[in-house]
C-alpha cells in the first residue's frame, strides 16, 4: 500500500518556505490528534506533471485551484475547506480576486494615476478595451485566478480579445513578463500577487490596473480515495484553525 503523502503547492515560494512549513505544521499535527495519518514533511511535485499528481489517490492533503477542479478533477478530488483571504488585498473571508497588472506606462495610457481601489461589492472592475491591442500574459488556461476568471467577466477569451496571449507557466513568471515587457498586462492572485509585492524585486514597477470578481479561493483537498472518516476530521480540523467551509454544491 502506498504511503499517504502531502503537498501545499499553491503559494510555495522559496522566499516564504518557512510560512508555508509552519502551516504545514500546524495542519499536520492538529489533523495527527484526530487519528488522520499525515505524513512528517511535505512532497514537492513537479509543476510538469501535477495533474497526475493530484490524480493519485495516496494524496491525503494538498490545495488546488478550482478551474483544473471544475475541468475534471472534482471526479478525483474531494474540496474540504476555504482559506481564509482576508489579509491579503482583494480577499473577504473564503473569497478571492486577481489583481490585474501593468506597468506605469500602460496604466498611464488608460490614464490612470494610481492603482484601482478593491470594488466595494463582489463585482469586477475592469476597464472597457481593456485587451485591446496589447498583450496578455497568462499562466494557465485552466487556472481560475490567471484566466477563467477574466475570461468570465470580460465575457468573452481574453486572447481573443488581445493582440497576443503569452503563456508563462505561473503567476511569478507572469509578473516577471510584464516587468520585462513580454507582456502588458496579466492577472494574478491577490495572495500571489502579495507575495511578489514582499519578495519579487520585478513588481515593485508594477500597478493595479483593474480587479476580477470575487470568486471562492483556491481549496484545501483530499483524494476522494481517502475514507470518508478521515476526511471528515480533516475538514474539522481545518474549520477549526479558521477555514470556511466549501459552498453547498461544490464538494
Amino acid at each position: 500500500m502506498t504511503a499517504p503523502h502531502a503537498s501545499l503547492p499553491m503559494y510555495d515560494w522559496p522566499e516564504t518556505s518557512d510560512e508555508t512549513q509552519a502551516d504545514w505544521r500546524a495542519i499536520r499535527d492538529g489533523a495527527r490528534a484526530r487519528g488522520v495519518p499525515m505524513p512528517e514533511a511535505l512532497s514537492h511535485p513537479d509543476w510538469a506533471n501535477i495533474d497526475a499528481y493530484w490524480r493519485d489517490p495516496a494524496l491525503i492533503f494538498s490545495q488546488t485551484c478550482w478551474g483544473p477542479l471544475s475541468l475534471g478533477l472534482i471526479d478525483v478530488l474531494r474540496p474540504l475547506a476555504q482559506p481564509d483571504y482576508s489579509r491579503f488585498l482583494g480577499g473577504r473571508g473564503p473569497f478571492y480576486r486577481s489583481a490585474l497588472i501593468a506597468r506605469a506606462e500602460t496604466a498611464a495610457q488608460m490614464g490612470l494615476a494610481g492603482p484601482v481601489a478593491v470594488p466595494a461589492g463582489p463585482e469586477p472592475a475592469l476597464a472597457e478595451g481593456l485587451m485591446a491591442e496589447r498583450r496578455f500574459g497568462l499562466n494557465g488556461r485552466d487556472s481560475l485566478s490567471g484566466y477563467l476568471s477574466l475570461k468570465h467577466d470580460l465575457g468573452a477569451d481574453p486572447c481573443a480579445l488581445a493582440a497576443e496571449c503569452v503563456v508563462t507557466g505561473g503567476h511569478r513568471a507572469s509578473v516577471i513578463a510584464v516587468a520585462e515587457g513580454r507582456a502588458d498586462l496579466a492577472a494574478i492572485d491577490c495572495r500571489s500577487w502579495d507575495l511578489a509585492l514582499r519578495v519579487e524585486p520585478a513588481a515593485a514597477g508594477l500597478m493595479v490596473i483593474g480587479w476580477t470578481a470575487e470568486r471562492p479561493g483556491l481549496p484545501y483537498v483530499t483524494s476522494r480515495a481517502t475514507a470518508p472518516e478521515l476526511a471528515a476530521r480533516l475538514k474539522e480540523q481545518l474549520t477549526g484553525m479558521g477555514c470556511h467551509p466549501v459552498a453547498a454544491g461544490r464538494e
